[in-house]
């Protein structure tokens, strides 16, 4: 895809697309979590160790998910 239709593309974001893409962050956030912890507790590891490993990539799903809402309460402004 080239950068104009990359933009066309993003211009026609309504707030529900933004919702969805939220939830679904919020579901693999989720599911990321579980599943490190389930595979962490079978490898008998620390939690507090897995936690450590996995906060850098939380921070990341978290970022992404602020900035979207940010962007979705501006989408909810300016219709």
């Amino acid at each position: 895809m080239d950068e104009a239709s990359e933009l066309t593309t993003t211009d026609n974001v309504n707030a529900q697309d933004v919702a969805e893409v939220i939830a679904e962050l919020e579901q693999y956030r989720e599911r990321l979590v579980q599943e490190t912890m389930e595979t962490a507790k079978r490898a008998k590891l620390m939690r507090v160790n897995v936690m450590a490993k996995l906060e850098p990539e939380l921070a990341k799903i978290d970022s992404a998910i602020q900035e979207l809402r940010n962007h979705q309460a501006a989408l909810n402004v300016s219709n």
